[in-house]
């Protein structure tokens, strides 16, 4: 059974498109198949998997906007277990063909079902830094929300608008959807970051990971190098740091299926 997981914030630069790559990557190290889906018309991570949007035939738009069978967009990449349907700049006329259809909000899920079971352990979605119809998308299809956060001020405040669309896609589409806030960029000398990250916990509770995910330069310069941190340095902070996360992630999505299971017996 495929766990798909969306992970979108409507503020940038809050290490998104690091986090699905790095993510998917060290649940791939773990033997699991992974696919990842880029949304986001910027392409970023196509670009940090050493793709060029350009010169792929099919992309994510094909499978939103033309109903492209999902599988016939994936890419193999140079990691093994790892798969990637990539993105182009097409993907910006989906925020603008979407809306149009019926039921608009299912097209992915529509997609992700059409093609059977999946060979997947997990499908990562890595949403566009905005709250349209994309996301919208991703987060209907997604058995799980990552959100992640810097401990900012600014960053923090953007979850109000976040936490609006979890409850508008519970009541619309997909009623199971649970959430996860990812600390990201922690800089744990920094008395405002500690001070919002406590902030956090004390509000989201066990909606926050416990894995943080630490300022380190070699996140950074992972996507430059067009390979993710555990393989451009494995035993940096950020590599260790986001094993962790995937294995936060493993167990939680064992225990919400063995959840479900009890559920429908």
């Amino acid at each position: 059974m495929t766990y798909t997981i969306a992970v979108s914030n409507e503020k940038g630069g809050v290490a998104k498109t690091t986090t699905v790559l790095s993510l998917g990557a060290a649940l791939a190290e773990r033997g699991l198949h992974v696919l990842l889906i880029d949304l986001d018309p910027q392409a970023n991570l196509t670009l940090a998997l050493g793709m060029e949007p350009a010169e792929n035939d099919r992309t994510s738009a094909h499978v939103l906007i033309e109903a492209a069978p999902l599988l016939s967009a994936r890419r193999k990449t140079d990691i093994p277990n790892l798969d990637l349907v990539p993105s182009s700049h097409r993907m910006g006329n989906a925020e603008q063909f979407l809306p149009m259809r019926t039921n608009y909000y299912r097209t992915l899920k529509n997609a992700l079902a059409a093609s059977g079971p999946l060979p997947y352990d997990f499908v990562i979605a890595d949403c566009p830094p905005a709250l349209g119809s994309v996301t919208t998308n991703a987060i209907a299809a997604a058995d799980l929300l990552i959100i992640p956060t810097q401990a900012e001020f600014f960053s923090a405040y953007a979850l109000r608008n976040m936490m609006a669309l979890v409850r508008r896609v519970r009541q619309e589409s997909n009623p199971r959807l649970a959430y996860r806030i990812l600390i990201t960029q922690l800089d744990r000398r920094n008395r405002v970051h500690r001070n919002i990250q406590q902030q956090l916990r004390e509000t989201f509770g066990k909606g926050v990971f416990e894995t943080v995910i630490e300022i380190d330069t070699k996140l950074r310069e992972s996507p430059i190098a067009g390979a993710p941190i555990t393989l451009y340095k494995p035993n940096s902070r950020g590599a260790t740091q986001y094993r962790a996360l995937a294995q936060e992630i493993i167990e939680y999505a064992k225990e919400t299926k063995e959840e479900a299971i009890r559920q429908s017996a």
